[in-house]
């Protein structure tokens, strides 16, 4: 078999200076197929070992039937269930395997860009900083801050509260929306408890603050954040950029630090 740099020597002895097959038969001492083989060939020689049947190749059918019913079926689970049909085989090979073919059986979401009209929709969440917040003479409390975004223009705000009951939300948005200087047609939460009654109902309280200021509600599905991803993408940056390396000694000052920052 030819090496890489023996291919392409001949193919350059051939095609670039135009050396006849007959005479690279005499410099090299290969046979004419040999040579031949070697012209015709657009890709370098590769040494490519033959595949060997696996121990779970019997198996693979009852997999792909046990992952259609519980795409996220573990390992061992799996294991466990072909070892009576007769697999011998070892862990490494059936992880292996799942890690090969389980995407194949998970049902991937779609995405896609979604555009916001000024004022359509303000979008919100609870951001809780990783350290207390002091509220004076030496003590400190846990605290969140409420977070808004623009769907269209990007612009947020944040309001610091001391609970997550509805009066302290329903003020929290209501310094946002004072601080953004405007409202927007609809507002976009996750499921929050104190605001949310179940089934994509408002809480009697919200409900009476949106019909007050004549807006709008939607609550994303369960586990469904990136239904509001402006918002997220906020409270990640809140986070990971804002927080670091910063101390409040007041409390008042850290939403308004924040409304500087976004």
């Amino acid at each position: 078999m030819l090496d890489v740099e023996r291919w392409a020597e001949l193919r350059r002895e051939h095609f670039v200076r135009g050396v006849s097959i007959k005479e690279l038969m005499r410099r090299t001492g290969l046979a004419r197929n040999t040579i031949r083989s070697a012209l015709r060939s657009d890709a370098p020689p590769a040494f490519r070992v033959p595949q060997r049947p696996s121990k779970l190749d019997p198996f693979k059918e009852e997999i792909h039937d046990l992952l259609r019913r519980d795409p996220k079926l573990p390992g061992v689970r799996v294991r466990e269930l072909i070892r009576p049909l007769g697999f011998d085989g070892s862990k490494t090979i059936v992880d292996d395997y799942l890690r090969e073919v389980r995407p194949l059986f998970v049902a991937t979401r779609r995405h896609q860009r979604t555009a916001y009209r000024p004022g359509e929709v303000c979008q919100w969440d609870l951001w809780e900083p990783s350290a207390h917040v002091p509220v004076g003479h030496g003590q400190v409390r846990r605290a969140w801050v409420v977070v808004c975004c623009l769907g269209y223009s990007r612009a947020g705000a944040g309001a610091l509260i001391f609970s997550k009951e509805a009066p302290d939300v329903l003020w929290g948005m209501n310094r946002c929306l004072f601080s953004l200087g405007a409202l927007a047609k609809l507002m976009v939460w996750d499921r929050e408890g104190c605001l949310h009654a179940g089934g994509g109902r408002p809480t009697e309280i919200y409900a009476g603050f949106c019909g007050q200021l004549l807006l709008d509600w939607y609550f994303c599905e369960a586990a469904d954040p990136q239904a509001k991803g402006v918002v997220e993408r906020l409270q990640g940056y809140l986070e990971s950029n804002f927080e670091p390396a910063r101390r409040f000694h007041q409390p008042s000052r850290l939403p308004a630090a924040a409304r500087l920052v976004v």
